[in-house]
C-alpha cells in the first residue's frame, strides 16, 4: 500500500518528478505515481484527493507549471498534508506556478517546496512521515549527517589546498 501518492498534470513533468520518487526511494517509503489534471480532469482528479486517506496514503505530492491548480484543488479535498512542486515548464520559468501554489486561500494550507525542488518534496513527506514512524526518521537524521558530513570535506579540501588550486579542482 502506497505511503505518498504523486501526482502531476502531465507526463511531461515526469523528469523533474522522477527527482521526488527518487528521494521516496531513498528513505524507503512506498508511493503511486499518477497523471491528473485539475482542468482536463477535474472529477477524477477530486475523486484521487477524496479517496486518498481511505487508501491509505499519508502525503500528497503535486506537481504542476502553469496555472498550477493541481496542489491547490487536492488540498481542498483531503484532509492530509499536499506538498505542492512548482514546475518550470512555463515561458515565466515556474514563477506563474510557484505564486498559485504559495497564494493559497486561508484555511486551504499547500506546503510548497522551490520551482523545480521536486527533491525536497520527497524530503519532506519522509519527515512528515517521519513525525510518526521512528524508522523513517532514522533515515532523515542519517541523511542531514550524510550532507553535513559532504560540506565538512569540502572545508578540508579547501582549507587544504587554497581557494584557487580547490576551484581549478588540484588534487596537490
Amino acid at each position: 500500500m502506497p505511503q505518498v501518492s504523486v501526482i502531476m498534470g502531465s507526463d511531461s513533468d515526469l523528469p523533474v518528478m522522477s527527482q521526488c520518487l527518487n528521494a521516496l526511494e531513498r528513505f524507503q517509503l512506498s508511493y503511486e505515481v499518477l497523471i491528473s489534471s485539475a482542468h482536463r480532469l477535474p472529477e477524477e482528479t477530486a475523486e484521487i484527493a477524496r479517496n486518498a486517506a481511505a487508501r491509505g496514503i499519508e502525503v500528497i505530492i503535486a506537481g504542476a507549471g502553469g496555472a498550477a491548480h493541481l496542489a491547490g484543488v487536492i488540498a481542498a479535498l483531503t484532509p492530509l498534508p499536499v506538498i505542492a512542486v512548482p514546475l518550470s515548464v512555463s515561458p515565466l520559468g515556474g514563477l506563474d506556478a510557484l505564486y498559485a501554489m504559495v497564494q493559497m486561500p486561508r484555511g486551504i494550507p499547500v506546503a510548497t517546496v522551490a520551482v523545480d525542488g521536486a527533491f525536497n518534496a520527497g524530503i519532506l513527506a519522509a519527515q512528515i512521515i517521519g513525525v510518526k514512524d521512528p524508522l523513517v526518521r532514522e533515515r532523515i537524521i542519517a541523511y542531514k549527517k550524510e550532507l553535513a558530513n559532504q560540506v565538512k570535506e569540502k572545508n578540508e579540501r579547501l582549507q587544504k589546498l587554497g581557494y584557487k588550486k580547490y576551484i581549478a579542482g588540484a588534487e596537490k
